[in-house]
C-alpha cells in the first residue's frame, strides 16, 4: 500500500514538473489561414494561443463559406475576399483582364463582411492541388484590385514569387497608400527582403510557412538554420524593422498532426524575439493594418 502511495506521489511530481517546464503559449493573431475545416481551426486556435485568425478560401471552401464561418465566430475569424486565379471560375477572367472580376470583388467588399482582400496568388509555383499561376503583378487586374483596396480601405494579401520582382515593385510604387501583405515574403532570400522593405513602406512581410522546421517544396524556404533556431541574420533584420512583419501558419487542415506543427512553429519563432518586437509581430502590426480595436 505504501509503495503505491509513493508511486502516486512520484507520478504527480513528474507531471507537475513537466507542466512547469512546458513554455506558455504566446498570444498571436494568425495572418494566414485557408479555412477548410472550421471545427479543427477553432480547436487549434484554442490549443495554441491564437486570439484571432485571418481566414480565406481553401480547397474545400469559398468566399461565401468563409463569410458564414466568420459570422459564427465573430470574435475569432477575420474574413478576406478573394478572386485569385487558382479558381477555375476566375482564371479565365485573369487571362483576359476581365473587368467583371473587379465588379465581383467590389460587390463583396461593399457588404462590409470582408476586412481584407486575399490571398491573391498572382504568381505561384505549382504545388499539389494548386496549378501554377504566372500573371503580371503590375497588370490591369491586380492594379484594379489595389484600387478597390484603396476605395474600401482594406489591405491586400498578395502571393508573388520573386521571379516577378520588378513588376511587383512597380505595383507597390503605384499604390503607396495601399498596405500590401506579402504572403510568405515571396520566399525571398535575406538581401532581397531587406531591399524590398527598404524601398516600399507599404509592404508588410508575412512569415507563414517560413517558420516551419522543414518546407516540403524547398529547404531554403524556412528561415531556421537547424529546424529550431532562426538564423541570427534574420533575427537581426526582423528586430530592426519590427513594425513590418506578421506571423501566420498557412493552415489548411489536411491533418491534425501537420497543422499542430505549423502552430508550434510560430510559437517557437515568437519566443526568439525580444518582447517589444514580439508584441508587434504577434499582434500589433496586423491589428493596426486591419483597424481592429485593441
Amino acid at each position: 500500500m505504501r509503495s503505491r502511495f509513493v508511486a502516486s506521489i512520484c507520478l504527480a511530481l513528474v507531471c507537475a514538473t513537466a507542466q512547469a517546464t512546458e513554455p506558455e503559449n504566446i498570444p498571436f493573431i494568425d495572418a494566414h489561414v485557408h479555412l477548410n475545416d472550421e471545427r479543427m481551426q477553432v480547436e487549434l486556435m484554442q490549443r495554441h494561443g491564437v486570439e484571432r485568425a485571418v481566414v480565406f478560401w481553401g480547397r474545400s471552401s469559398d468566399n461565401d463559406t468563409v463569410a458564414a464561418s466568420a459570422k459564427r465566430h465573430p470574435g475569432r475569424f477575420i474574413p478576406f475576399a478573394s478572386v485569385s486565379p487558382e479558381r477555375a471560375a476566375y482564371r479565365r477572367g485573369w487571362e483576359r483582364d476581365d473587368p467583371a472580376l473587379l465588379e465581383t470583388l467590389d460587390t463583396m467588399l461593399a457588404t462590409g463582411l470582408y476586412l481584407g482582400i486575399g490571398e491573391i496568388s498572382v504568381t505561384h509555383f505549382p504545388s499539389p492541388g494548386l496549378p501554377e499561376a504566372d500573371f503580371n503583378p503590375n497588370g490591369a487586374t491586380l492594379r484594379g484590385i489595389l484600387s478597390l483596396a484603396r476605395k474600401h480601405l482594406v489591405p491586400v494579401m498578395v502571393h508573388a514569387e520573386w521571379t516577378r520582382l520588378r513588376e511587383f515593385s512597380e505595383l507597390l510604387r503605384s499604390f503607396p497608400d495601399v498596405p500590401v501583405i506579402w504572403a510568405h515574403g515571396g520566399y525571398t532570400p535575406l538581401f532581397v527582403a531587406q531591399r524590398m522593405l527598404d524601398q516600399h513602406p507599404n509592404l508588410f512581410y508575412e512569415l507563414s510557412a517560413r517558420t516551419w522546421p522543414v518546407h516540403p517544396r524547398s529547404p531554403d524556404y524556412t528561415i531556421l538554420r537547424d529546424g529550431q533556431n532562426v538564423w541570427p541574420q534574420w533575427l537581426a533584420f526582423i528586430e530592426s524593422k519590427p513594425e513590418r512583419f506578421l506571423v501566420g501558419t498557412d493552415a489548411s487542415h489536411r491533418s491534425a498532426e501537420s497543422e499542430a506543427m505549423k502552430f508550434q512553429s510560430v510559437q517557437n519563432f515568437l519566443r526568439q524575439l525580444t518582447p517589444a518586437t514580439r508584441d508587434l509581430v504577434a499582434r500589433g502590426n496586423i491589428m493596426k493594418l486591419l483597424r481592429l480595436p485593441s
